[in-house]
C-alpha cells in the first residue's frame, strides 16, 4: 500500500489565542508555533502551556529536539514558557545546546528569562530591526519594529525554497505591508473591528493587508474575544471568496505544510 509521505517543512500552531482574555480562559490554547525545517525545529513564542500542547500534539512534539527559540516580544501570551522550553531543550541545562533568538527587554529589569535559564543554550542572540539570523538551515529576518508597547519584531522566514512572513502582535501602520510580502503570510489579528486606543491589527485591517501583499496562502491566527465571537473560519471563508485568494483561520494542532 503506497502511505502519504509527510513534507520535510511545516508550521504547526500550537496555539492560536490573542491577548489577554482568550489566553486566560484558554478558550484558544497559547502554546506557539512550532516551525520543523530539513535540518532544525524552532518554536516561536512559547506562551503559556506551550509545553503542554507538545505532549498532546500527535505526534507528539519532542521540545529537547529544539535548535532554536525565538521571541517576537516579552509579552505574558508569547513568552510564559520560554524558561521550561530553554530547559526542556537543553535537558534541564545538562547539554548546552541550541539558540533564544529574543528582543533585548526580555532580559535585564523584569527579565522573562529566568537568570539560571540564560546560561543553558549555546547563545543568546538579541534581535534588531531588519537583521538576519540563522538556525542550521532556517533562515529568518526580522522586520521594522512594530509599534507595541514592548519591543516587537516579526518575522520573514525562508523555508524550502518560500518565503513565510509572521505578522506579531502591532498597530497597523503605513508601510506595514512593504517588508512582508511572501508566498505565505500569517496575520495575528486580535479584534474583529479596529480599535486605535490599542496596538493590535483587526480583520479589516488584515483584510487590506492581505489584499495589498496577495500571497499565495494567507492564514488568520492569534485570535481575540471579538474575532472568536465572528468564527474566524466563516470569515475567512467570505473573504477568500471575495478577495480571490487563498485565506483562510488556523486552529489549535493545525500542521501548515511548507
Amino acid at each position: 500500500m503506497k502511505t502519504e509521505s509527510k513534507p520535510d517543512n511545516w508550521i504547526k500552531f500550537l496555539g492560536t489565542a490573542g491577548a489577554r482574555f482568550v489566553m486566560i480562559k484558554q478558550l484558544r490554547a497559547s502554546g506557539g508555533l512550532w516551525i520543523h525545517s530539513q535540518a532544525a525545529n524552532v518554536i516561536v513564542d512559547p506562551g503559556p502551556g506551550s509545553i503542554a500542547r507538545c505532549a498532546m500534539s500527535r505526534p507528539k512534539l519532542d521540545p529537547s529536539k529544539l535548535d532554536g527559540i525565538i521571541l517576537t516580544h516579552r509579552h505574558l501570551d508569547h513568552s510564559g514558557d520560554i524558561n521550561v522550553m530553554i530547559e526542556a531543550m537543553t535537558e534541564g541545562g545538562s547539554k548546552k545546546r541550541g539558540v533564544v533568538f529574543c528582543p533585548k527587554d526580555t532580559i535585564g529589569v523584569d527579565s522573562v528569562i529566568l537568570k539560571h535559564a540564560e546560561a543553558f543554550p549555546e547563545r543568546i542572540e538579541f534581535l534588531e530591526s531588519e537583521s538576519e539570523y540563522a538556525v542550521k538551515d532556517l533562515k529568518f529576518m526580522t522586520s521594522p519594529r512594530h509599534r507595541h508597547p514592548a519591543e516587537t519584531y516579526g518575522l520573514k522566514i525562508k523555508l524550502a525554497g518560500s518565503s513565510v512572513s509572521l505578522i506579531t502582535d502591532t498597530a497597523y501602520f503605513g508601510g506595514l505591508e512593504d517588508f512582508y510580502k511572501a508566498d505565505i503570510l500569517i496575520i495575528s489579528v486580535v479584534f474583529y473591528e479596529p480599535r486605535p486606543d490599542v496596538q493590535h491589527l483587526s480583520f479589516p485591517e488584515a483584510k487590506k493587508i492581505i489584499e495589498n501583499i496577495r500571497p499565495k496562502k494567507a492564514v488568520l491566527t492569534h485570535f481575540g474575544m471579538t474575532m472568536l465571537a465572528h468564527k474566524p473560519h466563516i470569515l475567512c471563508e467570505a473573504f477568500a471568496r471575495e478577495s480571490g485568494i487563498d485565506v483562510s483561520a488556523a486552529y489549535d494542532g493545525m500542521t501548515l505544510p511548507v
